[in-house]
């Protein structure tokens, strides 16, 4: 664990307005904040939010905050005068509430015709589903991407909703912004970018569906190299209910981890298929004879491809990830440091998250506006105070 570095990052000079709402595009906009960009995370009175201190809500991080009521003319042109001085907008509200409000692609793109309006849904701007409520659990569930996890006896494995959310909605997001925001600086020429999680969650199955297309891939759970289908592949409990991940698929790997693990040549055979089950009951024999850590040392500073399974917690004492930094301490919250890294330009974590309109002052003056535009104007309500928690009824991708 580490003290967060200091750094610009390669967007350093880009201005990005960021509608506030939960999950995929707020981690979206930490991440180009994280990358330097600076992010003006436009609030609405009341919230949206997790229900936690937003001063521990490390999505909120490298963001400024001001308040603005988008259902009041003077929030709406606000918010298009800052989007007049933005190469980047990104928002997460149902398929035509940004439009019903004023704030839409026609309005923002009028004002600013380099901008790169940035759209996160899970449905999609289009389709049948398009303007359906929906969570992480249902979108991977369509793409066949929630199918792909847990034993072939059992019911599918939920990744909390980093698959879905996060992988196949805020990095693609994050993607298609970084190009967009390459051609608009090239030809002048803004666009929007439809982010869906569908979309990008299908997209992450890519390999997949190669390997379908050319037999080496069962549609079943459970039943192939990379599915736990394998006992080379695969979690196993040891003696103290922890559990070890193996991946021993090179046959040099597969050799150091059966020499380590203990089992002789006529066992550790898996030339047979027809074979596995009996090898997968032998390699759990194994490992319920000692506790995690002892597999743990047993298999430090080899090629055996076995890791401990972590918690959350445990993962930032992890010696390979504190010798790297992986995870830093900015004020007293730990928290994973930016990524990728950068050689000439690296990304920090520079400022705590951002409690609600906190930063009006320094935004009014940064990007050229009145103080008096973010003050004032019906239904506007007061800002929280750091320590105050929002109280969303429920985590979902809907209106303000």
């Amino acid at each position: 664990m580490e003290a967060a570095r200091s750094g610009t990052g390669p967007l350093s000079g880009v201005r990005v307005v960021e509608l506030a709402g939960i999950g995929p595009g707020p981690f979206a906009a930490m991440l180009l904040g994280d990358l330097g960009a600076d992010v003006v995370r436009v609030d609405r009175p009341g919230g949206p939010g997790l229900g936690i201190e937003p001063r521990l809500d490390v999505t909120g991080r490298n963001k400024r905050s001001v308040l603005l009521d988008l259902k009041s003319a003077t929030g709406r042109d606000t918010l298009l005068d800052l989007v007049a001085r933005a190469d980047v907008l990104v928002e997460g509200y149902r398929p035509g509430v940004a439009e019903r409000l004023g704030v839409g692609p026609g309005p923002c793109l009028e004002r600013n015709p380099a901008l790169v309006y940035g759209r996160m849904t899970g449905w999609g701007q289009d389709g049948p589903l398009a303007p359906r409520a929906g969570h992480d659990i249902g979108y991977i569930a369509l793409t066949g991407a929630l199918g792909l996890t847990g034993t072939a006896d059992g019911p599918p494995h939920f990744p909390a909703n980093l698959l879905g959310d996060y992988a196949g909605g805020s990095l693609y997001l994050v993607v298609g912004v970084l190009a967009a925001l390459h051609h608009a600086r090239t030809h002048g020429a803004g666009q929007v970018v439809d982010a869906a999680i569908v979309d990008g969650t299908s997209h992450l199955t890519a390999m997949l569906h190669g390997m379908l297309a050319a037999g080496a891939w069962q549609d079943a759970r459970g039943s192939n190299l990379l599915d736990g289908g394998s006992p080379f592949y695969g979690v196993y409990e040891t003696a103290d209910g922890g559990h070890m991940a193996v991946g021993a698929l090179e046959e040099r790997f597969y050799a150091e981890f059966t020499r380590l693990l203990g089992l002789d040549e006529e066992t550790a055979d898996r030339s047979d298929p027809a074979g596995w089950d009996a090898l997968r009951a032998a390699v759990a024999d194994r490992f319920r004879r000692r506790t995690r850590e002892e597999w743990t040392a047993v298999f430090a500073d080899s090629d055996a491809c076995v890791a401990p399974v972590l918690s959350l917690r445990e993962a930032p004492e992890h010696p390979h990830l504190a010798a790297r930094g992986t995870f830093v301490e900015h004020a007293g919250l730990t928290q994973p440091a930016p990524a990728p890294r950068f050689s000439a330009t690296p990304g920090a974590v520079r400022t705590a998250p951002a409690p609600s309109g906190a930063d009006t002052a320094s935004v009014a003056r940064d990007w050229g506006l009145p103080p008096e535009a973010f003050g004032g104007g019906p239904g506007r309500g007061r800002a929280p105070s750091p320590t105050e928690p929002h109280n969303p009824s429920a985590y979902r991708k809907a209106a303000p």
